[in-house]
């Protein structure tokens, strides 16, 4: 039993690197069906990075947008580095997102069609690299996001039943 437990420990460090999340916009599943992600490499600068590992990032008001054939991401904002001088960012600078041509190209035919938005929904560190998970999105109504919070809160009474059922 102790060599089952020996190889399930050598899987785990095996699996690749660790996800470790720094910030999520929570408002963007609000406002939009997303319809498709990608995972997006970003440009930044050494006090970004450093700022980045002190969860100083907020995605609520960002967006991306295609141009040239390059993606990029705007009023996404990075706090200053608190240690930083003169060195230190702007803290809602345009940043470039590094992605494959050929999604690039797949992303711009999507967002020009009518109703379509990039928005960019969580930022996490994997390994060492910081990427931004992106999505195409759909704008949702009023009586779309009062539909959606509905159906959460009806998923919840129905869980919080069955957790009573359980225990009776």
């Amino acid at each position: 039993m102790a060599a089952k437990k020996a190889t399930a420990k050598k899987a785990d460090a095996h699996d690749g690197p660790q996800k470790k999340l720094i910030a999520s916009n929570k408002r963007a599943r609000h406002d939009y069906f997303i319809d498709q992600t990608w995972e997006a490499g970003i440009v930044l600068t050494g006090t970004e990075v450093k700022s980045l590992r002190d969860r100083g990032a907020s995605l609520i008001d960002g967006y991306c947008y295609v141009d040239a054939g390059e993606v990029w991401m705007d009023n996404a904002h990075i706090a200053p580095y608190v240690k930083g001088t003169w060195t230190n960012h702007a803290a809602r600078r345009k940043r470039k997102l590094l992605m494959h041509k050929h999604e690039i190209e797949k992303l711009a035919s999507k967002s020009r069609e009518k109703g379509f938005t990039i928005v960019p929904l969580e930022m996490y560190f994997l390994g060492s690299h910081a990427k931004v998970l992106i999505g195409l999105g759909r704008g949702k109504k009023e009586w779309d996001k009062r539909q959606t919070l509905r159906e959460k809160q009806d998923m919840r009474e129905a869980q919080r039943a069955m957790r009573q059922r359980e225990l009776a």
